[in-house]
């Protein structure tokens, strides 16, 4: 029987974090999902055995203190950084800065506090891998994004910077960055209408879903340890660039 393997996703109240964490869980992963809306994730766990679930404020180092406390005694395999978010619609030129201030509080920093919190247990087992969930937007600006495009665009760097960190360490570094994702609360929070938000998706058939993320992100965390994927783009087919989308 094989070793069971224990992993962390943080986000996992709803969205990708949530579909990545039920499909981690089917696939015999023992998963962890962190969040902050610990009702959410309750919920989560009903659906698994193999999830048990943990308040998580990224933003907050205490929080974060709580969750490395966990493995005080306990393996960790995988990290899953999910966390994150889009906070606002605004160009530049009429940007709040406080928007901004989140934007990087939630995505790149809080991302830093987990990644400093749970390497060190994964290097103390001398294996794992460690995920960060970007966007497209990390690598192509577009109007009215900004404060998302900054943030993503760093959280790509996070990623690129820390493998070379870790090179000669047998811990794998993963990027994936997806594009067209429709999910019940991206955009909604993003752009505080339901109608502003459904029209992000307007004629395009099928884009990718929260599931279609988490299957990449299961592909690449199944890998054999020495098959790192460094970075993966992953669109609709409906999208062929940022700008270029085929609506019916």
């Amino acid at each position: 029987m094989s070793t069971p393997k224990y992993a962390v996703v943080t986000g996992a109240s709803s969205g990708i974090g949530a579909a990545t964490a039920l499909l981690l869980a089917e696939n015999g992963f023992h998963v962890l999902a962190a969040a902050r809306r610990i009702d959410r994730l309750n919920e989560l766990a009903k659906k698994h055995p193999n999830i048990s679930t943990i308040a998580l404020d990224v933003t907050d180092q205490a929080s974060v203190d709580l969750l490395a406390a966990e493995f005080a005694n306990k393996p960790l395999d995988v990290l899953i950084n999910c966390a994150g978010g889009a906070f606002d619609a605004a160009p530049v030129l009429e940007a709040d800065p406080a928007s901004w201030q989140k934007s990087f509080d939630v995505n790149v920093i809080g991302t830093v506090r987990v990644v400093k919190a749970l390497t060190p247990v994964l290097q103390k087992n001398g294996t794992g891998h460690i995920v960060i969930i970007s966007s497209t937007a990390g690598y192509t600006a577009y109007e009215n994004g900004g404060s998302y495009v900054a943030a993503k665009h760093a959280e790509t760097s996070l990623a690129r910077t820390l493998r070379l960190e870790l090179n000669g360490q047998p811990i794998r570094v993963t990027e994936i960055a997806p594009g067209m994702v429709k999910t019940e609360e991206f955009a909604l929070i993003r752009l505080g209408d339901k109608t502003k938000a459904e029209n992000v998706y307007k004629g395009v058939e099928f884009p990718l879903v929260a599931e279609d993320v988490a299957e990449a992100i299961r592909w690449s965390v199944m890998l054999p340890d020495h098959f790192n994927v460094d970075s993966l783009v992953i669109r609709p087919v409906a999208q062929a660039a940022q700008h270029k989308v085929h609506r019916t």
